[in-house]
């Protein structure tokens, strides 16, 4: 795949490349920047990386993929990190790229096959990537994303900095919120060991209830990821393109089936009085903070060192079985499509993980400067 036609890459300081795609041999991330000296922990990094792994439950595909990371690149003899890039490597034990042999050339709704056939076919000639189930734009790739965001993570807990997030909602149902201004560091800790990540267990409940049902319709349901950070201190980020929300969207937005970013309250203060946005400030325990926090940690693009609060809406999947309506670009004829394979109905539930660690990524790249 040539970085010609696939841009997989973000970062200043901390820079990442993610490559391959769903159904080649092997997905991979290059991270380069990181400190030197750093000690990976692998248990903890494949604990991190298994949450997001697909077969793990009912409400995920049943594609069976271990998401085992393995580093090729970057680590000292003693298991440091040793200053250069650092390669990671998930291989793709379970790909069947045949199943979309059929399909090559009736673009799925929903998906980027369409868009990218349209930049990438030229003259009748398709010189982009391998586009089977949905190659670089596919899903999958958030497994690479999440090994990379893993070592992130750690290195942001050395330095007492906690983020976690919880299923705010799948359809209609939604789960208790976050205190913005109360959002502890263990509760978040809690939070990021769980599949099936919520702060109300009858929430949770229901929400399973409603994937199962849509699934079982051969349909699929969106949903909303809201995580938090604790211990950011205040003053970092920028004005206008250099503010945290500026860095930080870019990255997460890059996950598959992302559709909208909030912060703080977010587009809910569109409907409030200044009087009733804005956060007073207070002295508390020998420091200035903030009595509320609609801001979500964030004032002129720069923490505030209050937690930072942040929502990730994703789409329904596009992949489901119902009928659709599609084309055959070939024969240019209309067709039913119902769409074969694995698939999860919810791509909410494995997505908390790749915003965890979009974050971390994110915020990392920011505190190196």
């Amino acid at each position: 795949m040539s970085s010609k036609t696939v841009s997989s890459g973000f970062g200043q300081n901390i820079r990442v490349q993610i490559a391959g795609g769903s159904h080649e041999p092997c997905i991979s991330a290059v991270v380069m920047g990181l400190p030197e000296g750093f000690a990976i922990d692998m248990e903890k990094l494949r604990a991190f990386t298994s949450l997001r792994a697909p077969g793990n439950s009912v409400f995920t595909t049943a594609r069976n993929e271990s998401d085992e990371p393995i580093i090729a690149t970057g680590l000292a003899e003693d298991g440091t990190t040793d200053g250069s890039p650092l390669t990671i490597i998930i291989e793709n034990k379970d790909a069947h790229p045949a199943e979309y042999e059929k399909i090559k050339n009736i673009p799925r709704p929903g998906h980027a096959d369409f868009t990218a056939r349209m930049k990438y076919d030229k003259d009748g000639k398709y010189e982009g990537p391998c586009m089977a189930g949905g190659g670089p734009f596919s899903a999958r790739m958030t497994a690479p994303l999440c090994a990379a965001g893993g070592i992130a993570l750690q290195m942001l807990e050395k330095r007492g900095i906690a983020i976690g997030a919880h299923l705010f909602s799948i359809g209609d149902i939604y789960d208790e919120p976050f205190d913005p201004s109360a959002v502890t560091g263990d509760e978040l800790s809690a939070l990021a060991k769980s599949p099936f990540p919520v702060n109300d267990a009858e929430a949770g409940r229901k929400m399973r209830d409603l994937i199962t049902k849509v699934k079982d319709e051969g349909d699929s349901i969106g949903g909303i990821v809201e995580a938090a950070v604790t211990g950011l201190p205040a003053g970092i980020g920028g004005s206008m393109y250099g503010g945290v929300e500026s860095v930080l969207s870019p990255v997460l937005f890059g996950i598959p089936a992302v559709k909208g970013i909030e912060f703080g309250t977010g587009f809910a203060a569109s409907l409030l009085k200044g009087s009733e946005n804005n956060d007073p400030f207070i002295i508390k325990d020998g420091k200035v903070t903030t009595l509320t926090n609609h801001h979500g940690g964030i004032l002129g693009g720069i923490t505030s060192g209050t937690p930072l609060v942040v929502r990730v809406a994703f789409k329904p999947t596009p992949s489901i079985t119902l009928p659709q309506d599609s084309v055959d670009m070939d024969k240019m004829e209309p067709v039913k499509l119902s769409i074969e394979g694995r698939h999860d109905p919810c791509v909410a539930v494995r997505a908390v993980p790749a915003v965890n660690a979009a974050l971390a990524l994110g915020l990392l790249d920011m505190l190196m400067q």
